[in-house]
Order: structure tokens, then sequence, then C-alpha cells
């Protein structure tokens, strides 16, 4: 294994106990328990682990039913819908190359979504929202539908709504605004600027931050985290992406939290310990456990 492959080592631990808001363990080497382990050490002792398609909010579901630390979100991802509906010839997610199945595959994929975010130990509907980055003018009705599909869904069960929102800022926020937002709304790996943290923070939203936010060029992610109410702040790994510095490019894992947690307070010029009070506090109203 070389050097860029390894993964980074164990921080220094967190006083305060907190939780990963948003994290893929079924993309990550190893097995849940070692994942858990490893993040209990260092102080980050509960995890939301969120499906991206059916098959992983089935495992995220079956996952959180039997560890009591585990949280699950259930849905489609942005880029999901439109592969379901259109087809994805290249096989790019997880699934291997489909035949589309159009609008009634999607809603037979957002009926299953539907029975699993009645479950108790699914606190959660998302990843759902909007990705203009990768999905084409073609594939955004799919997008949007299920997206007004997601924000009816966790509404009618009163789950948290986790959204995905990559390079569609105006969208999302139209659509939540026209649908109307569920109680409990967070915007994952949040990715505005600090003038759309004001607009997030007039509505409630919460924002969780990712380690993209150690990044060198993400001064407007550390000007959103600025402004943003302390109330409303999250804090995610996303992992395996988007490890923080000085890690960055390799694995990441909930027990690098305290990374991002440590640059996180730094921005907020406030102690490590007061911020983590508060995002622990945060994490189990907006995910409601």
């Amino acid at each position: 294994m070389s050097a860029k492959d390894a993964p980074p080592p164990l921080p220094e631990p967190l006083l305060v106990e907190v939780a990963d808001s948003h994290t893929h363990l079924d993309m990550q080497s190893g097995t849940v328990e070692e994942a858990l382990v490893k993040a209990a050490a260092v102080g980050v002792t509960t995890v939301v682990q969120v499906g991206c398609d059916v098959k992983g909010s089935q495992w995220a579901a079956e996952t959180a039913a039997a560890h009591e630390n585990v949280h699950a979100a259930v849905a489609l991802h942005p880029n999901e819908a439109p592969r379901i509906v259109l087809g994805d010839p290249d096989g790019w997610s997880r699934q291997g190359a489909r035949e589309g199945g159009g609008d009634a595959a999607l809603d037979d994929a957002l009926a299953e979504i539907d029975r699993l975010a009645a479950l108790p130990h699914v606190r959660g509907v998302g990843e759902t929202g909007l990705d203009f980055f990768r999905t084409g003018p073609d594939g955004i009705a799919a997008q949007e539908r299920s997206f007004r599909a997601h924000i009816e869904i966790a509404k009618r069960h009163g789950k948290a709504l986790v959204i995905h929102d990559r390079e569609a800022h105006a969208d999302v926020l139209r659509v939540l605004d026209e649908e109307g937002a569920p109680e409990r709304t967070v915007f994952h790996c949040y990715s505005g600027d600090a003038a759309m943290a004001e607009i997030c923070a007039a509505k409630g939203y919460y924002m969780s931050f990712a380690g993209n936010v150690t990044f060198k060029n993400a001064q407007p992610l550390r000007d959103a985290l600025a402004v943003a109410p302390l109330e409303l702040v999250l804090v995610e790994t996303d992992a395996p992406f988007l490890t923080p510095a000085p890690f960055r490019g390799r694995p990441n894992a909930p027990y690098l939290i305290p990374v991002t947690v440590r640059a996180m307070a730094r921005v907020r010029g406030i102690g490590e310990n007061e911020l983590a009070e508060a995002i622990a506090v945060n994490t189990a109203r907006a995910f409601d456990y």
C-alpha cells in the first residue's frame, strides 16, 4: 500500500463526544464494527449512515437496526434518479450498466424509499436534492421530480431531510420554498457562500461542514461557517470522500472528524470543546435521536 492509499493516523481524541452527521460506511474498507471502534476511540460516538440508492438505503436501514450508535438516512441520490429513468449505459454507479426504466421505475424506487423511511431507526430522508455538476439538462426533470417526492416523504414520516446540493443552490432553495421544507432540513457538505448561509439561517436549515472546509481554496466555505448560527452547525466526513487537510487524497473515515472540528473551531474563534458540545446537541436535534 502506498502512503497515498494508507489510512491517516488517529487524531488526538476530542474531549466532548460528537456525531459524524453523514458517512458512507458501505464504501469504506474494513467492517462497520472496526470503523465504529476507531471513531469512538477519538470521541466520535455516533454516525449517520446515508443511502444513495435502493440497495444502499436498505443496507443503511439494516446497519442502523443492528448498531445502537448508527442512524440511517435513506434516499435516491440526485444522480441516481436520472439513471433509473433514462438508464446508465456506462455503469457509472455501483449498480453496473442499466437500461432506463422510465417514470414507472422511479415510482417503484421511491415507494421502497418511502417504506424504509417509516422504520424507527431511519432518522433521515437523504441524500436527495439537485446536482447539476454530473447530470446534464436531460436528467434535470427526473432529479427535480425525485427531490420533490423525497421532501413529501420526509414530511409525512416526520424525518430530517438531508440535501445534496452541487452547483444548484438557487434551484434547491426554490424547490424547498415551493414544496415547503420539512421541520428539520440539513444541507449536507454545505457548499454555498456566506450569503447563502444567511438565507439558510433565516429558514432554520442546518449546515453540515465536511473536510473540504480545510482545503486551501475553500475560503468561501470558511466565510459561510463564520456567519452560520452556532445552533445550526453540524460536522460530517462524507467518507470515504473529502478527507480533510493535511490528508487530502487519502481515504476518509469517521475517526477523522476531530481534524475537521479543530479547523472549524479556529474559523469560529472558539474552543474545540465548545464547538463539539454545540455539534453534539445540534446533530441529536436535527436527526431526532
